[in-house]
């Protein structure tokens, strides 16, 4: 058994275990048709369905029933020599079953073996964890079904079976990573950092932002990851300003300021980098006082990130120094506690300071229960990003030396035992170091 699968199996063990007494349904994503509907975007699994099977095909459902004889069921599509034709192998149920160690394995064009399964598995169950809102049309399946058990099973008096969402569980789970999940998530960084030290090298004025955006599309690929994480942002100029900016059309002059915003999918690992750099190999006076206020403070941030800190206690801190830089550059002034009590920092830093990372991009977990008093601790093996920014608004409010200049620098990094590891630390961020791989262009 390949690595992943034996780690995928024990996922499943402990799904299981934890589920005791339920029913657990994991649909795939639906396919998305091209515009012209004829091709298909390249396929992404549904994220927990891939977390506990490591099935990446489209048209499938894993059916998880820890009272059943044949605990774990997967429904996949049947080999069709036609449509492997067009679009390449489809493994089918035989391989599947073989190859992702399911009890039993059924072609899911033939909804009759998933509708009986299902309601055989909710008649011993008392509660069904599955994930509403997503598919209209599976939402009614399950209605229609969960109706039928019902009918089955004769007048008990039991109530109608809850439905939980299995990110109640699995989102838990999926927070602390195993050894192997942080391998392949460092060799998601480090493909990921190669492609933005390679931006830094070939960017020079008169690009055009699209061009960078192709660079590191390239890069990623050349490098074994499967796509994109997230569409990238080459953000010039004033677009920098913009914080989900993804038009990347503008030309890119000597002048200008460069934030890239980018990672890429390794084995359904996402990797998350931002940098900034000037397109002419040097920074400005202006843009190097804006840059290094927000460096001190991600370095601020990454300082806490240790064992029992959180991910609120970064972020306070991160706006703690962002306030006391900001009050330097007289782009605020006052007492900083009234700064911060009046949320007056939020005109030039308004987002959090990081999210969790590992199959998504925004990766699941809850972050505080309640409320931000009751925020949750950090762990070894959790992972998350700390991207602390500041963006000077092209509008007459701001001082016109620093008008139009955006920074962000985001890091990977991932808890250990004593404090945590920077993931993406191969990509530059001080400022000497950057302009001196810019020089190389």
């Amino acid at each position: 058994m390949r690595d992943d699968q034996a780690e995928c199996k024990e996922r499943r063990k402990s799904f299981l275990k934890f589920i005791k007494g339920a029913v657990a349904v994991l649909p795939a994503n639906p396919e998305n048709a091209a515009a012209d509907n004829i091709k298909q975007h390249p396929y992404r699994q549904e994220s927990n369905l891939y977390y506990l099977t490591g099935f990446t095909e489209p048209k499938s459902i894993a059916l998880l029933a820890p009272n059943s004889k044949q605990p774990f069921q997967l429904f996949v599509r049947p080999r069709d020599k036609s449509k492997e034709l067009w679009e390449g192998r489809i493994l089918g149920p035989e391989a599947a079953k073989t190859q992702f160690g399911a009890d039993l394995c059924f072609p899911s064009t033939q909804p009759q073996h998933f509708d009986d399964a299902f309601i055989q598995a909710m008649q011993q169950a008392d509660r069904l964890y599955y994930r509403l809102g997503i598919d209209d049309e599976m939402d009614r399946r399950i209605y229609r079904l969960l109706a039928s058990a019902r009918d089955r099973l004769g007048r008990t008096g039991r109530p109608f079976w809850p439905i939980f969402d299995p990110d109640d569980v699995l989102s838990d789970m999926r927070q602390i990573k195993s050894k192997r999940e942080i391998e392949v998530l460092q060799i998601s960084a480090n493909i990921g950092a190669e492609a933005h030290v390679t931006a830094m090298r070939s960017t020079k004025p008169g690009m055009f932002e699209y061009e960078v955006e192709a660079m590191l599309f390239h890069a990623f690929r050349m490098r074994g990851a499967l796509t994109v994480s997230f569409p990238s942002i080459v953000a010039s100029g004033p677009n920098a300003c913009v914080l989900h900016y993804v038009s990347n059309e503008r030309q890119m002059t000597d002048k200008d300021l460069v934030l890239i915003d980018a990672g890429c999918l390794y084995e359904y690992s996402s990797s998350d980098i931002t940098r900034c750099f000037p397109v002419s190999g040097r920074f400005s006076k202006e843009q190097k006082e804006i840059y290094q206020a927000v460096l001190t403070a991600q370095k601020a941030g990454i300082a806490l990130a240790r064992p029992g800190s959180t991910m609120m206690r970064i972020h306070e801190r991160v706006v703690e120094v962002l306030v006391e830089e900001l009050k330097k550059l007289k782009l605020l002034k006052g007492p900083s506690k009234s700064i911060i009590k009046n949320n007056e920092y939020l005109a030039y830093y308004p987002h959090r300071t990081g999210h969790w990372l590992g199959i998504d991009t925004h990766d699941v977990g809850r972050y505080y229960h309640g409320d931000y008093s009751n925020a949750r601790k950090l762990a070894p093996g959790m992972v998350f990003t700390v991207e602390p920014g500041l963006y000077c608004q092209p509008i007459a409010s701001t001082p016109a030396k620093y008008r139009g200049i955006g920074v962000r620098i985001e890091d990977d990094v991932v808890i250990t035992q004593d404090g945590c590891k920077v993931l993406t630390s191969a990509v530059p961020k001080e400022i000497d170091e950057i302009e001196a791989l810019c020089a190389q262009a």
